[in-house]
């Protein structure tokens, strides 16, 4: 939200108030808490009025300093709240020696001085990483009695700001207004569906505010030089998390808000979708799965989207006896030729819906003010939502799908979960305005939780479109409704490395785009984008995504495409270890993988899929490519052509190829298998080795289902390369040095 008319005046109706001075600063076990005054005091009459900000800073773990201003601490505090972790045993130094007070949490410091102009300073490797300074900190009053607690922070020249959860404009966010406001608006507007108060620079830090509802953001748009973040409420909670690195930084607010679980193998192979409003049943379904069967083209989840229930009765979970009279017998079908099943869902009650009554008469629905249900008629008659704050709501709702589950189906699609109104009354009396955003977190919690109840740890996936801080412990996220368009496609991608350096691991889109029916050109070049990232599901609104009814062409990409992903599987399989042990994307900005190299800071049309393989998706039917290769001689993957950096490339490929290039020094472990995801990755691994420098010695870590990984450790001796491996068990193992 602005407040300011231009740098000296302020918007009509607005009236500010700002610290200007400490007057005293109390210390505790790692803490410190700080009166600031908004005017100055000259004599005691100045202490007669207001208003002070309290300002109380602690640190939960090293490197990471909470800021909580505050003006009036007199009322309640209202859920819901972030779930936070700390670091056990963890307490920050704090001193005050009548100057300068100081709170230093591992190499990160807040520092505050009682003489000179108001400066909070946040200091680390022996520099300033950001601070508030005069006119930063303050509080807010609106003529409409609206009462706002602002910040901005200062932005080092040169500094770029990533994050602020997956959003479709520029991935630089530098001269951007975001609110952090969950709406069901697609991908190509500033809304977006999964919005978190999180930003990365790269700059050392990154911030966080623990607020889950609307957060404001102003990324050097009204104050150019700062990031002002506003909430309309008495009390302003923010991290300062240092890294030094953007990697560092993910991995600590990661420990902080939660990483991200590990979908199951079989995930991470192609999902087949009926298509939202296309009209099937199961003799449709097998005649996709048999096409699919017939062409060599590997099925790992199949996906029945909305019209598996009745129409308007969305949601009651009860399959369309007009259309699956043998719900059971069908699922025992699809799953006896090795395919696992995926449903949809969402947490909205149609009138018409059994559910609704029941869920009335129990006060599982959210109510109006009056005691009566919220409704309205926007996506179906009449419907309501379900009230996730209520414990036995959840426990009602859960066991709703755990009878789809006992059938045979195996995951769950969470759409929805955005149009949450907040002219509403909740159970366990949370604040309605804080809970818009986190109600996707109860929604998406309580599927995930169910799964991994029933199917076991390491089995739960959802396939979720909407989250805040914290989702990204419920994998997998995809991002909603894009158009078939190739501008559609880069504003995915953008939107996918965004939440990337958001903190959540796992991510997919509709191959193809939702909105429309590619034409064949773009479908093939969706195709292999689809393939190359984290998680690939085929998927559309009014028009089916099998590839036969595009051109054959389309069937031998997604051939390719498919086996070339299943190879990758001992590679892919490690990567997504990483995004679960260390909050590391499996698609990363090439911002993360290189923060040094400053030509990286604004791509958004490239990506790096794990540290080792550089990605550059065909946005173009006739298939010009331009992208940027970093320092160093990396190579394609696919054809074993170099390309020296630093420097832009430009190339024409066939629909069958795409750039995917490999980082010089790194050794790629691919599979023997391509026909399935979840097979023994290590069992007959080829380590292909790419320009080890002599005296390189390099860890390449095969994960296995028991847990229990093969670990191959290669050295370069002059023309020698040699491999020692641990754990495969005797299993085969091949070597590959720079193609050879």
């Amino acid at each position: 939200m602005k407040f300011t008319d231009g740098y000296w005046l302020m918007r009509e109706g607005v009236t500010p108030a700002y610290p200007v001075e400490v007057l005293d600063v109390t210390t505790g076990s790692g803490a410190l808490e700080i009166h600031a005054p908004t005017r100055p005091i000259r004599h005691r009459g100045d202490l007669l009025k207001g208003p002070v900000v309290t300002i109380s800073c602690t640190s939960p773990m090293p490197d990471v300093i909470g800021v909580r201003l505050t003006h009036f601490s007199g009322g309640t505090a209202p859920g819901p709240h972030f779930e936070l972790s700390g670091q056990d045993g963890f307490t920050a130094e704090a001193s005050y020696d009548g100057d300068e007070a100081v709170l230093t949490s591992g190499e990160l410091s807040l520092r505050v001085g009682r003489k000179g102009p108001w400066q909070l300073d946040f200091r680390a490797g022996g520099r300033t990483l950001t601070s508030s300074g005069v006119k930063g900190m303050g509080i807010m009053e609106t003529a409409g009695g609206g009462h706002y607690l602002r910040e901005q922070l200062n932005l080092r020249v040169g500094t770029s700001v990533y994050g602020l959860g997956e959003r479709f404009g520029p991935l630089v966010k530098n001269g951007q207004t975001v609110d952090i406001w969950n709406a069901d608006s697609g991908t190509s507007s500033e809304q977006a569906y999964k919005n978190v108060p999180f930003y990365l620079t790269d700059g050392g830090y990154g911030l966080f505010v623990d607020h889950p509802g609307k957060v404001s953001f102003e990324v050097g748009s009204e104050a150019v030089s700062r990031v002002q973040f506003s909430v309309e409420s008495q009390q302003l909670v923010y991290y300062v998390i240092y890294g030094p690195t953007p990697k560092e930084i993910l991995r600590k607010y990661t420990a902080l808000t939660g990483r991200p679980a590990l979908p199951p193998a079989w995930s991470f192979g192609l999902w087949l979708s009926t298509s939202f409003t296309t009209s099937y049943d199961e003799e449709t379904v097998t005649s996709f799965i048999d096409g699919m069967a017939e062409r060599g083209l590997p099925l790992s989840v199949f996906h029945f989207d909305c019209f598996w229930m009745r129409e308007f009765n969305w949601c009651d979970f009860e399959w369309d006896p007009r259309v699956f009279p043998d719900p059971e017998g069908m699922l025992r079908r699809l799953k006896g030729r090795g395919l696992r099943i995926c449903v949809w869902i969402n947490p909205y009650i149609a009138q018409r819906s059994p559910l609704f009554a029941e869920g009335r008469d129990h006060g599982y629905l959210l109510r109006k003010e009056d005691g009566g249900v919220w409704q309205w008629d926007l996506w179906q008659p009449g419907m309501a939502l379900v009230d996730f704050s209520n414990p036995q709501a959840r426990e009602w709702y859960a066991g709703k799908l755990k009878r789809l589950l006992d059938m045979g189906v195996d995951c769950f699609k969470t759409d929805f979960g955005e149009r949450i109104p907040t002219d509403v009354v909740y159970a366990d009396g949370s604040d309605p305005e804080r809970m818009h955003n986190y109600y996707t977190q109860l929604y998406n919690e309580t599927v995930f939780e169910l799964l991994r109840r029933e199917r076991g740890e390491g089995e739960a996936v959802v396939f979720a479109r909407s989250a805040t801080a914290g989702g990204q412990k419920f994998p997998v996220h995809w991002g909603g409704d894009c158009e078939s368009t190739y501008e559609s496609m880069a504003e995915s991608l953008r939107g996918g490395l965004s939440l990337g350096l958001s903190g959540f691991g796992y991510w997919s889109h509709d191959i193809g785009g939702f909105e429309g029916t590619p034409d064949p050109a773009l479908f093939k070049r969706w195709i292999a984008f689809g393939l190359l990232s984290s998680h690939s599901r085929l998927h559309g609104s009014s028009s089916y995504r099998v590839p036969w009814l595009f051109d054959e062409e389309s069937v031998d990409v997604l051939r390719v495409f498919t086996r070339l992903k299943l190879r990758l599987m001992p590679y892919l399989a490690e990567v997504a270890r990483q995004a679960h042990t260390e909050g590391l994307p499996m698609m990363r900005a090439m911002a993360l993988e290189f923060p040094g190299d400053p030509a990286c800071a604004h791509l958004e049309r490239q990506y790096m899929l794990g540290p080792d393989l550089l990605v550059a998706p065909v946005f173009s039917d006739d298939g010009e490519v331009s992208y940027y290769v970093p320092d160093g001689t990396w190579t394609h993957f696919t054809t074993g052509e170099q390309v020296t950096g630093p420097r832009w490339v430009r190339e024409t490929h066939g629909f069958l190829s795409a750039p995917v290039l490999v980082r010089p020094g790194a050794v790629i472990p691919v599979g023997a298998v391509d026909d399935r995801p979840d097979y023994d990755w290590a069992d007959g691994v080829t380590l292909h080795a790419y320009g080890l420098r002599d005296g390189a010695e390099v860890t390449v870590r095969v994960p296995s289902a028991t847990g229990t990984a093969s670990v191959f450790t290669v050295v370069r001796d002059g023309d020698a390369v040699r491999v020692s491996e641990h754990g495969s068990g005797g299993k085969p193992w091949h070597l590959v040095v720079d193609g050879v």
